[in-house]
C-alpha cells in the first residue's frame, strides 16, 4: 500500500463530503437575506413562514458541514505533517483569519437567527441574516486563498527549507485567488437556488403551500438563471488564468499533448497518455487558443512543455472538467427554459419543468466536487505548484495502514451523516412550513 495515495485518497474523502455543505449554506444564505429583507419591507408574513421554513434547512446543513469541516483541518496535523511544516508560515495565517473574522461572524448570528426568530423585529431578522451570508461568504474567501497560494504561490520566499512569507497582501491576492473566488462563490449560487428551485416545486406537485412556493420558486428560478449564465463569464476568466499560470492543467483539461498555435477546443474524447493521442476527439478548430488570448493564432502550451512524469493523471483531471463543464451548460438551458415558462405564467404548473428542477438538486453539488477534482488532481504531482511535490509532504511517521484503517473508519462515519442529513431534511420539508397567521413577537431588537 502506498501512503502517499492513500493519504490523498483521505484527503479526497474528506474534502469531497466536507464540500457538500458549504456552497448549500452560502447560497441559501444570500436567498433567505433576500426572502427577510422582502418581510421587513412589505409586512407579508409569507416572507415570514419562508424566511423561517429556510433558515431550518440551513441550520441542518451547517450543523453538518461545522463537524465535517473540524475533521477535515485536523489532517493537515496527521498525514501532511512534512506539508504543515513546510507551508505553516503562510498556511496558518489565512485559516486563523477564516475562524476568527468569518466563522465566528456567522455562527453568532446564525444562533441570533434561530433562538432569537420571535424576539427580533424584521429589521433584527434581516440584519442577522445579512451576517449569516456575509460571514458565509467571507470565510469561503480565506479558504479559497489557501487554497490558491498552494496553486499560484506568491508572496514568500524559501528559507532554511520552509516557506516563509514575505508579502502578506501578496500570497492573498496571488494570480488565482479572484478568478476561483468568484467562480467558487457564484457556484454557491447555483446550488442554493437549484435546492430552493426542487423543493419549491415538490411543493407545488404536492399542491402544499403554494402561495409561498410560487414565490420562493420564482426567486430560485432567477437566481439560478443569473448565476448559471455568470458562470459562464466566471468559469471563462478562470480557464485564462490556468492557461497563463498553470498551462499544464489547461493542457490536461484539454488533452493538449503539443504546444501549438491555432490550438483547438475539445468538445468530446478521452486522452491517452501512452500513445499521446485523444480517442474519439470532437474538437473546434482553433477554439482554444481563440477563448484563451481571443486570437485563433495564439500559442496554447501542451503538456510536451514539461516530462511525463510531471504530468497530472490525465483521465482524472480531464473527465471531471469536462463533466463540470457539461453540467454547468444544463444549469444555463434548464434554468433559461424555466424563465421561458416563467415569462408565459406557466412555471408554477407545468408539472414536466417541477419534475425536473426536484431530481435536479444534487446537480450543482456534483459539478461542484468534480470542480474541485478538477483543479486539484490537476496540480499534481505538485503539492504547491513547482515548489512542494505531494510526495514530499506527507507524515513521515504515519503507515500506509493506519491510513487506510481511518479511511474506513470515516467512510462509514460519513455514510452516517449523510443519512442523518438527508433524513432530517426530508423531515423538515415533509413537516412542511409553519402557518403563515400573523405571530405577536416581543420585539426586543427596534
Amino acid at each position: 500500500m502506498d501512503a502517499v495515495l492513500l493519504a490523498r485518497l483521505q484527503f479526497a474523502l474528506t474534502v469531497g463530503f466536507h464540500f457538500l455543505f458549504p456552497p448549500l449554506t452560502i447560497g441559501l444564505a444570500w436567498l433567505n437575506t433576500w426572502l427577510l429583507w422582502r418581510y421587513r419591507a412589505t409586512g407579508e408574513d409569507v416572507y415570514r413562514q419562508l424566511g423561517r421554513f429556510w433558515l431550518k434547512l440551513f441550520a441542518i446543513t451547517f450543523a453538518i458541514g461545522v463537524a465535517t469541516g473540524i475533521t477535515m483541518e485536523f489532517q493537515f496535523g496527521m498525514n501532511w505533517a512534512s506539508y504543515s511544516r513546510f507551508v505553516g508560515d503562510i498556511f496558518g495565517a489565512p485559516l486563523a483569519a477564516e475562524a476568527i473574522l468569518a466563522f465566528f461572524l456567522e455562527s453568532v448570528f446564525a444562533g441570533v437567527l434561530f433562538f432569537g426568530w420571535n424576539r427580533l423585529s424584521r429589521g433584527a431578522l434581516w440584519f442577522a441574516s445579512l451576517m449569516v451570508a456575509v460571514g458565509s461568504t467571507l470565510s469561503a474567501f480565506w479558504i479559497i486563498v489557501a487554497n490558491s497560494w498552494m496553486q499560484t504561490p506568491a508572496g514568500f520566499i524559501l528559507r532554511h527549507g520552509r516557506a516563509e512569507l514575505t508579502d502578506f497582501w501578496a500570497a492573498v491576492f496571488n494570480p488565482s485567488t479572484l478568478p476561483r473566488y468568484l467562480h467558487t462563490v457564484d457556484a454557491a449560487l447555483i446550488a442554493g437556488a437549484f435546492f430552493m428551485l426542487g423543493i419549491s416545486a415538490w411543493f407545488l406537485l404536492k399542491d402544499r403551500h403554494v402561495d409561498a412556493a410560487r414565490r420562493s420558486l420564482t426567486l430560485a428560478l432567477v437566481v439560478a438563471f443569473l448565476a448559471s449564465v455568470a458562470e459562464l463569464g466566471l468559469g471563462h476568466y478562470h480557464a485564462v488564468q490556468v492557461a497563463h499560470t498553470q498551462p499544464v492543467k489547461l493542457a490536461a483539461f484539454e488533452g493538449l499533448f503539443t504546444t501549438q498555435r491555432q490550438a483547438p477546443l475539445l468538445l468530446f474524447g478521452l486522452p491517452d497518455a501512452q500513445t499521446k493521442t485523444v480517442r474519439y476527439a470532437v474538437r473546434i478548430p482553433a477554439g482554444l487558443s481563440l477563448l484563451v488570448d481571443f486570437d485563433n493564432d495564439a500559442n496554447i502550451k501542451g503538456l510536451d512543455e514539461v516530462a511525463p512524469s510531471d504530468w497530472p493523471p490525465l483521465l482524472a483531471t480531464f473527465i471531471p472538467f469536462h463533466l463540470m463543464v457539461l453540467l454547468g451548460m444544463y444549469f444555463i438551458a434548464f434554468s433559461g427554459i424555466g424563465m421561458l415558462l416563467l415569462w408565459k405564467k406557466r412555471a408554477h404548473g407545468n408539472r414536466l419543468f417541477l419534475t425536473l428542477a426536484v431530481w435536479s438538486i444534487p446537480l450543482p453539488l456534483v459539478a461542484a466536487n468534480v470542480g474541485w477534482m478538477a483543479a486539484e488532481v490537476g496540480r499534481q504531482p505538485w503539492i504547491v505548484q513547482n515548489v512542494l511535490r505531494t510526495s514530499d509532504a506527507v507524515s513521515l511517521t504515519v503507515p500506509a495502514g493506519q491510513i487506510l484503517a481511518s479511511i474506513l473508519i470515516f467512510s462509514a462515519i460519513y455514510a452516517v451523516l449523510l443519512y442523518t442529513w438527508v433524513r432530517l431534511l426530508s423531515q423538515t420539508v415533509m413537516l412542511g412550513m409553519e402557518p403563515a397567521a400573523p405571530v405577536v413577537v416581543e420585539e426586543v431588537v427596534a
